[in-house]
């Protein structure tokens, strides 16, 4: 099975994003890009990929752990920016530090777990609204969401998510996200 570790935002903090983004969609070029739906919206942590079954009760256990050490915190979307003109994604501010440390923690979480975790690369936080195959020039959306700020919201758990990439070939059909797991931050709940 494919999987991530993730934040995912509460409700009133996807609802305020989706209505910036949805002016996005006026924007010339905006039918060109593969919007990303508010049902799926994540901050990923660490991304797991075709993970073995065998595994998942180590990676449960670990995943478990590195909640547990880490204290609730608070966090906010705003703005946006892009990575080079294939996606197209929303920023996050806030308590950046502890995001970081949960995202290394996750990290850690599965490599200790046997999963190979190979790409690592440098966290940088962020919620992705649209991709594109193609080079697309996103500064017209970055610049529209530079003015987005959205309300705080505690994060309290970590998330484990299953990932079902489209197989029917309908133009248009997006992944399924499915959260198998969750544990709260700092042992409560």
């Amino acid at each position: 099975m494919r999987l991530f570790a993730a934040v995912l935002p509460a409700a009133p903090a996807l609802h305020e994003l989706g209505f910036a983004v949805r002016k996005l969609g006026a924007l010339p070029g905006a039918d060109a890009l593969r919007w990303t739906g508010w049902d799926g919206w994540h901050l990923t942590l660490a991304f797991l990929g075709e993970t073995d079954e065998a595994l998942l009760d180590e990676l449960y256990a670990r995943l478990g752990r590195a909640a547990r050490r880490t204290e609730p915190f608070a966090l906010r979307l705003h703005g946006g920016g892009r990575f080079d003109g294939h996606a197209l994604w929303a920023g996050v501010a806030g308590a950046l530090d502890p995001l970081r440390l949960l995202a290394e923690r996750a990290d850690a979480a599965a490599r200790r777990s046997g999963i190979p975790m190979d790409k690592h690369r440098r966290y940088v936080p962020h919620l992705t609204l649209a991709r594109s195959r193609t080079p697309v020039d996103l500064r017209p959306y970055v610049a529209e969401l530079a003015a987005f700020e959205g309300t705080s919201w505690q994060v309290e758990d970590l998330a484990l998510v299953r990932s079902t990439l489209p197989h029917s070939g309908v133009p248009g059909e997006r992944p399924r996200y499915e959260t198998v797991a969750r544990w709260p931050l700092g042992g409560a709940g």
